[in-house]
């Protein structure tokens, strides 16, 4: 049955946050703990290759569980944007021919994430620190907007 008035949209929004997470994790423990084995080459070795992974260790852990994801997740989309400059850009402008649609891609979920927050599963959502509207506000074209009074306070539209 498919999910005509958005009630699902704030799970899959999570569920979109925490598989990504999970997939960018991986990139940081293969650069850090070289697990899984990605044979990287030796120019990637070194400080500024264990420092990346670094960053996309921790800030994918904090995006998967939703703390401080906002931030790391602008961080984050950062990284990809430079990584895709640097690395894919230089060998051709089309993403397909230069290997980049996985960073281009992580890039704008992580923009996605750090606009409209971590989501209903995160641990911000526990301790009521996300009061942002997120995608709890979305509805398809077409679709019905359903606004909570707390996204705007007092004020008349």
């Amino acid at each position: 049955m498919i999910d005509t008035d958005g009630k699902y949209a704030g799970y899959a929004y999570s569920l979109l946050r925490i598989v990504t997470a999970l997939l960018f994790i991986q990139h940081g423990t293969a650069k850090v703990f070289d697990m899984p084995h990605m044979g990287l080459p030796d120019t990637m070795l070194g400080i500024q290759t264990g420092a990346i992974g670094v960053l996309e260790l921790v800030g994918g852990v904090l995006v998967l569980i939703g703390l401080f994801s906002r931030l790391a997740a602008f961080v984050l989309a950062g990284e990809m944007a430079v990584g895709y400059f640097m690395v894919h850009a230089p060998q051709s402008f089309y993403p397909v021919i230069n290997h980049g649609e996985v960073a281009v891609l992580f890039c704008f979920i992580f923009l996605l994430i750090a606009a409209a927050g971590p989501g209903k599963w995160s641990v911000e959502s526990l301790r009521g620190e996300d009061d942002e509207p997120g995608v709890e506000g979305y509805a398809a074209p077409g679709g019905e907007r359903q606004y909570r009074p707390e996204d705007f306070g007092d004020t008349v539209i």
